[in-house]
């Protein structure tokens, strides 16, 4: 028997911290309706160094989670949003009542802001479109388990206020001035480190390993992740600037790294 949210049952999902996924292989359930597809991208993400449970519907995990069996080890899961029996955004909420904590995933090829943003409203991490592949895909879940490296006192609280910007850690969202800024989940992560650094400067380094995880490289040259670092806050700041054509919260130091807050405004006289 398995213990979840303080009721005993016998489900099968066991629910582990990113710092043991990070010693082993990737546990994850993919679910999705389409039984080519399932069988292709489960074998791809395998591939990749994840291990996959698959299942046909939301009703077979269910069935699974209520009826036991062999036991499912996971860290993530992977939805399709568009199922016969039961949508993907149906499914989420029947599995928190079922004590399922789980990071979720959707995967669709029903990619609009829309959807994007309902998902991401009922507790889903990310929103990956099926046309950008599962190489993509193996990306994003890896981000989500390397957030474990997020502040505690950050992920701990349900709103934090900045002045002017709001984020909700637990669903990864932003707010500007009231309005969802559609950050993605690399995107929130980016922001929450240049607003935890409290008025320090984080470097390039720092900024990139937040947006991968520690050690990774990509790019040309010993500093070529600079430029993913600078395209990532640059399309950061289009986002809050479609919102406030005025923001400037986002201070670059040259050839160092960037900061939250401007500190030249800061110090102009009131």
């Amino acid at each position: 028997m398995l213990q979840i949210s303080g009721q005993w049952r016998p489900a099968t999902i066991i629910e582990h911290s990113a710092a043991t996924a990070a010693a082993r292989k990737i546990r994850l359930i993919f679910v999705d309706d389409d039984d080519d597809f399932r069988e292709a991208a489960a074998g791809e993400l395998e591939d990749l160094g994840f291990t996959v449970t698959s299942f046909a519907s939301g009703s077979a995990l269910l069935a699974a989670i209520e009826h036991g069996g062999d036991e499912i080890a996971a860290d993530v899961i992977v939805l399709d949003w568009n199922m016969p029996d039961m949508t993907g955004i149906e499914l989420v909420p029947r599995l928190r009542r079922q004590g399922i904590r789980l990071p979720i995933v959707f995967l669709t090829g029903r990619s609009t802001p829309n959807l994007e943003s309902a998902a991401l409203d009922k507790g889903a991490l990310d929103f990956v479109d099926k046309a950008r592949g599962m190489p993509i895909l193996a990306k994003r879940v890896r981000l989500i388990v390397e957030s474990s490296k997020r502040p505690p006192e950050l992920a701990a609280d349900e709103t934090l206020e900045f002045g002017q910007l709001e984020l909700r850690p637990r669903v990864s969202r932003a707010f500007w001035n009231g309005t969802d800024v559609n950050l993605t989940l690399t995107e929130f992560n980016v922001v929450q480190l240049l607003v935890s650094s409290a008025g320090k400067h984080a470097s390039y380094r720092a900024v990139y390993d937040c947006m991968h995880h520690v050690g990774f490289v990509a790019g040309s040259g010993e500093h070529g992740y600079r430029t993913n670092v600078r395209s990532t806050i640059k399309r950061i700041r289009n986002k809050f600037r479609a919102i406030d054509p005025g923001f400037d919260e986002i201070e670059n130091y040259p050839s160092f790294g960037y900061r939250w807050g401007n500190a030249s405004k800061a110090n102009e006289p009131t």
